[in-house]
Formats: C-alpha cells, structure tokens, sequence
C-alpha cells in the first residue's frame, strides 16, 4: 500500500505548465477576461476542471499566471529587438516588426495586455499597480535605449530621450489597437515607419526626395 502510495505521487505531471498556460492565454486571448468560463479553459488545455484548480488555481489565478507568462515572453522579445549592439532605427524596427507580428496573429487580435487586462484593472487594483509598473518599466528600457543612441550620435542629442520613448511606447499600443480592428499590415507598418522617422528622422532616400521636391 505505501509502495502504490508513492508511485501515485512520484507519478511525472501528465501536462507540460508553460504549454498549458498558452493554451489558456489563447483562450483568454481570443473572448476576454470575463467572457472566458473554466469549460472553455479546461477545453482549451485538455485538463478537467480538478486538474486546472490543482495545476494553477482559480480563474483568476489561471488569467493572472497566463498574463505573466505573457509579459516573460514581451521581456524577451523586446531585449532581443533592442540589442544595443544594434543601431537604433534597426533595433526599433524589429520592435515593430515583432509587435505587429503577434498582433496580427490570430486573426487580428492585437496585444493580449491590452485586450484583456485593461478591462480587468478597473475592478482590480493590484492589476492596475502592475499594469502601470510594466507600462512605465518598458518607457524607462526604451528611453535608456534612445538615449544610448544619442551618446553614440545616431539621433538629435538635444531631442528629450523620456519624450521620444513616450511615443514610441504610445505607438506601439496604436498598433495593437490597429491590427484589433482588422488593419492591413502595410498600414501597421506604415504607422511604425512614421514613428521611426519621428524618433529617429529621415531616412537619406527619404531626405534626398523631399530636397527633390522642394527644389
């Protein structure tokens, strides 16, 4: 009895976590906070509702585990795009890129944080806290990223590095709202190319066509 005993608990998790947990993220993803019941997350992972208590809590535990497994992923990408051996219009580039990227998977459904979270904070205040901590957290990587580049004279070293990052943060919310509501990726990526030159400036072609039109 005791030998079976301890064969049931050394029994290996007949579920991957991380794989769970974006299957539940999807499913969060795709209807929202509130409109997502445990049947369909127990739909959507394969795990009976006993398993997902026991696995990750309640539905609030399951969303709030899933919103952070996002944010991990969110870190990683964006560390990766803004490689500061990069020059700062390629990093912000592939900032973009990634970002219209996922937010056009899908079917469209833009930024999980600001799809399904926003909502949320409203009735929640320790969401609402983290929210504002990850929000302000990515303008402080952004603006020491822009700031880098104006140490090595890649942009305007008298432009406010914190006012640049703002903006390059608040476009890339625009574009999740975009690809929410159905934008073609040449749109989104037009919209990202308007915010490089704002931060960034010009390219030279760009430059040498409007010498070209003025003259």
């Amino acid at each position: 009895m005791v030998q079976k005993e301890i064969a049931r608990r050394g029994r290996p998790r007949s579920y991957d976590p991380q794989v769970a947990l974006t299957k539940a993220l999807d499913a969060f993803w795709e209807a929202g906070y509130a409109a997502t019941s445990l049947d369909d997350l127990s739909r959507a992972t394969g795990m009976n509702r006993p398993s997902l208590y026991a696995a990750f809590g309640d539905k609030g535990a399951i969303y709030r585990k899933a919103l952070e497994h996002y944010w991990a992923d969110t870190r990683s990408a964006i560390a990766i795009a803004l490689d500061e051996r990069r020059p700062l219009r390629e990093a912000l580039q592939d900032f973009y890129d990634r970002a219209i990227e996922i937010y056009r998977s899908g079917n469209g459904r833009g930024c999980f944080m600001v799809g399904t979270a926003l909502t949320e904070a409203l009735r929640n205040p320790k969401l609402r806290a983290d929210l504002h901590g990850s929000l302000h957290g990515l303008i402080r990587v952004v603006t020491s990223r822009i700031a880098l580049a104006q140490s090595r004279g890649e942009i305007d070293a008298k432009a406010d590095a914190a006012e640049l990052a703002i903006i390059a943060v608040a476009v890339l919310d625009f574009l999740a709202i975009q690809a929410r509501v159905g934008t073609e990726r040449k749109a989104l990526k037009a919209t990202a190319d308007a915010a490089l030159n704002t931060i960034c400036g010009p390219r030279p072609q760009q430059k040498r066509r409007k010498a070209q039109a003025r003259s």
